[in-house]
């Protein structure tokens, strides 16, 4: 089997809320090049150490814990690996690197001497190669001391010239007190939060240099941010070869309608003094969107609804509302295309008529499509609806005479059962299939007793347990001709 375009293997795809622990984790290679995107998943698991050092970087969408979760160990890893002689290649943006380093302080900021006698201090920088992906921020607030001994804070522009209330101030939350950097747009004449509101292609707040690294094997990994909208600093990635180009979208509360609100709604602002008193200051405290005008730039939102075009995109969805993810019941309010999108970040339990991702599954993007790869063979997904519970997989096959019903409840697909949620009106019937391995196996009529187990060899046995003992059977995967129907 050929192995031109870009192979993606789902190392994990559950959220940080699901009972089968791996969260979200991918390697991509192109060719002899292979990075991880995202390391929520048991790595050394599932990679293995002597694979690991041959990962070529991490990216990391953001700073949750279900995308990072293996980070401080990938980083301990290849400062201690006694083979292992570069840092940890970290690809990212500015902010989420800045969060990464936070987020890692307790793990890596000490650890002993060479020869175990002294507790000594660390700099992240010790560990990680940073590599920036995405522009750097024109303005930036930093702390500066100042003639009490104590320090301040300040805005600074890329010249390191301190940049006045009439264009920048800083908020510092009275929730956490975090500082967020509140811009003044001469374009719209209103104040906004940049990193939000700009896109990264506009110079307005960043730098021209977008950062796409340019790998030697002949491709490129861009950082994206118009599309992706999910509350902590976040960034998209597109990989782009001769032939392809791979989408991973990020998780995002991805609909137009809202994306339309963002950059059309103007917000009135709710100054706590005077117009003159607000002006004036530097420094506010309280909540940022008490200032906030418009959330969204229009360039950002027209940039927003094109960066999936001509793209294979690999992008979260939720079942019930799920504030910072993609609502499955507001997809024809997206500008992805179905046949060239697979779901990720799924729940425990799922049915969808969009290709759903799934721990351990390959892909294979040639060109504008993708297949799985099972084997040494490739395989295109063109069942009616795909099903994922209980850590099981589950495809399914329109059959007017079939034996399970598929139902719509309130714009969510389901097989059946005892939720809620569940059942309502029968939209058609199929013919069930459990995916094995990628092998399509008749659906078990007794699901207690029996169970599929894959073999070292590749093949599937049925195996029946009963008070006897147990038994297997091979059973023949029926993928092939089910793609015929």
């Amino acid at each position: 089997m050929t192995t031109q375009g870009i192979l993606v293997r789902v190392l994990g795809d559950y959220g940080p809320f699901s009972t089968m622990g791996k969260s979200i984790g991918y390697q991509v290679s192109i060719g002899d090049s292979s990075f991880l995107v995202d390391c929520g998943s048991p790595l050394f698991q599932q990679i293995g150490g002597h694979a690991l050092k041959t990962i070529k970087g991490v990216i990391i969408t953001h700073c949750h814990d279900d995308h990072k979760r293996w980070f401080t160990d990938l980083s301990l890893f290849n400062m201690y690996a006694p083979d292992i002689q570069h840092k940890l290649p970290v690809f990212s943006s500015e902010s989420i690197n800045a969060g990464l380093q936070a987020a890692s302080g307790p793990a890596l900021n000490t650890s002993l001497s060479s020869d175990s006698k002294m507790v000594v201090d660390l700099d992240y920088a010790d560990y990680i190669d940073f590599k920036p992906l995405g522009p750097r921020a024109k303005y930036r607030i930093v702390r500066q001391s100042n003639a009490s001994g104590g320090f301040t804070l300040a805005v600074l522009d890329s010249l390191g010239v301190i940049v006045g209330p009439e264009q920048a101030k800083i908020v510092i939350s009275s929730k956490n007190e975090t500082s967020r950097l509140l811009f003044k747009d001469h374009c719209y004449g209103e104040w906004v939060e940049p990193e939000q509101f700009y896109c990264f292609s506009s110079t307005v707040f960043y730098e021209e240099n977008r950062n796409i690294h340019h790998d030697p094997a002949g491709f490129t990994i861009e950082a994206i941010n118009a599309p992706v909208w999910h509350g902590v600093p976040s960034i998209g990635l597109r990989f782009t070869t001769a032939n392809e180009s791979l989408v991973f979208s990020g998780d995002t509360a991805h609909d137009t309608e809202l994306w339309q609100a963002l950059h059309s709604e103007k917000r009135p602002q709710r100054l706590s003094g005077t117009r003159e008193e607000f002006e004036a200051a530097t420094i506010l405290y309280g909540d940022i969107n008490d200032y906030i005008e418009r959330s969204w730039s229009s360039e950002r939102y027209y940039e927003a609804l094109t960066a999936f075009d001509n793209a294979i995109v690999i992008h979260d969805i939720a079942t019930h509302r799920s504030v910072v993810h993609t609502d499955y019941r507001r997809l024809d309010h997206t500008v992805l295309r179905k046949g060239k999108t697979i779901f990720t970040h799924s729940p425990d339990k799922m049915t969808s008529e969009w290709p759903l991702s799934k721990a351990e599954k390959s892909f294979l993007i040639q060109g504008s499509t993708f297949k799985e790869i099972v084997g040494d063979r490739l395989f295109p997904l063109n069942a009616a609806v795909y099903h994922k519970q209980e850590g099981k997989y589950f495809v399914g096959y329109r059959n007017p005479g079939g034996t399970v019903p598929v139902y719509e409840n309130g714009g969510i697909l389901n097989l059946g059962g005892q939720w809620p949620w569940e059942n309502g009106t029968e939209l058609y019937k199929i013919d069930l299939y459990e995916d094995v391995n990628g092998k399509y196996l008749p659906l078990l009529e007794n699901q207690g007793s029996d169970v599929y187990v894959a073999r070292a060899d590749g093949a599937v046995e049925r195996v029946t347990r009963d008070e006897n003992g147990s038994r297997g059977v091979l059973v023949k995967d029926l993928r092939a001709e089910l793609g015929n129907r």
